[in-house]
């Protein structure tokens, strides 16, 4: 017997079907969800909390959460726009033997890699 299976990837946010779907944390108050976003959706959330995030006072947490509040995503937030370039992150992969797609989200292996090497 032959058993093919199917996994389909949805955007928690539009209901959207999508092969380039990312799961991301979103803790606030030591509490949080994980999301399932397409690029798109996950860029409207960093769009939404950039006041938050980009905020005079606001200080990066790493690691583990006590009891301070912290919002924040897989991805973090490297330029003043809160997104990395990620046609430098794409060209930098590519250069260093990574496999990378030319839309879409940037796998979190490769990101890591970038922010290790820079």
């Amino acid at each position: 017997m032959v058993q093919k299976v199917v996994t389909t990837y949805v955007d928690d946010l539009t209901g959207e079907e999508s092969e380039e779907i990312g799961t991301h944390t979103v803790l606030i108050d030591g509490a949080g969800v994980e999301l399932d976003l397409s690029s798109r959706s996950y860029d409207q959330l960093l769009e939404a909390l950039s006041p938050y995030l980009n905020a005079k006072g606001a200080r990066r947490v790493r690691g583990s959460i006590t009891n301070g509040s912290a919002a924040r995503g897989k991805r973090q937030p490297a330029t003043p726009s809160g997104r990395q370039d990620t046609a430098e992150i794409r060209a930098w992969a590519r250069e260093n033997g990574y496999e990378v797609n030319n839309r879409g989200r940037v796998p979190a292996t490769v990101r890591e890699a970038y922010a290790k090497a820079n």
